[in-house]
């Protein structure tokens, strides 16, 4: 069984000292892959290194990027960790079925990471909304805040429990990998392009929130490799076909 463990990925990180407790976090369980979004007092930084304690393959390894998009692109699956309410139609699930998510995937040769938001106020909707699912961490709800390192422990901790239990499931959808990050965004951009090419945003006031319930939509379909491909040459078809017609 693969032990690849998921991504994670911190959006808008505000002190070195909580990067580097999160490196630690992560290190204590395994996990190494460390990616930064707009991190605020920029990378590297040296207040980290205290608070890593020693997880220095997690600090020499980390990946900044300047958005979320590109941060997941080559991830298979994502999930978005927040303890507010949010209007979206998504599944919410705990840190262990999120880890033995995590784990069956990497079992196929997949990739997943979990999106971790800014200490102070968490993760703006456009960042949720390109996740496969909310992550909620049950706590005292006349208490509920948790530090920025104790949420990636609480995750480390649960993808390391969940390698003590072999995953023997077969792959229900056969042998096609679950479609990128990179892909499915570029599937959702070919859609909106043909969608808007053809008025369906009406009216304009509206299209963000219609192109934000359209992503919804795709980021609960589960698409492997192929059905992206598949999808893609059906709105081609259709663009030729309409073409066509329209030169006749």
């Amino acid at each position: 069984m693969s032990t690849t463990g998921p991504a994670i990925i911190l959006v808008a990180p505000q002190m070195g000292e909580n990067i580097g407790a999160t490196a630690r976090a992560m290190y204590n369980f395994g996990l190494t892959d460390l990616r930064l979004v707009r991190p605020r007092d920029g990378w590297p930084n040296p207040d980290a290194v205290p608070m890593a304690s020693g997880a220095t393959p997690v600090l020499d390894n980390v990946q900044v990027f300047g958005d979320t998009r590109d941060a997941i692109a080559d991830l298979n699956y994502v999930a978005a960790t927040t303890a507010r309410r949010r209007e979206m139609i998504k599944p919410v699930i705990r840190p262990a079925e999120a880890a033995q998510t995590c784990r069956k995937l990497a079992s196929e040769g997949a990739q997943s990471g979990i999106l971790f938001g800014a200490e102070s106020s968490g993760l703006p909707n456009e960042d949720v909304v390109l996740a496969d699912a909310i992550l909620n961490v049950p706590t005292n709800p006349d208490f509920s805040s948790i530090n920025l390192a104790q949420a990636v422990l609480l995750m480390s901790y649960e993808w390391f429990q969940s390698g003590f239990e072999e995953t023997s499931e077969a792959d229900p959808k056969g042998a096609a990998r679950p479609a990128t990050r990179e892909e499915l965004h570029g599937f959702m951009d070919h859609m909106e392009r043909e969608l808007d090419n053809n008025g369906f945003f009406y009216p304009a006031e509206k299209k963000t929130s219609m192109v934000q319930n359209l992503r919804n939509i795709w980021m609960r379909a589960d698409f492997r490799e192929q059905d992206i491909r598949t999808l893609r040459g059906v709105i081609s078809t259709l663009v030729s076909s309409k073409r066509r017609s329209e030169d006749n």
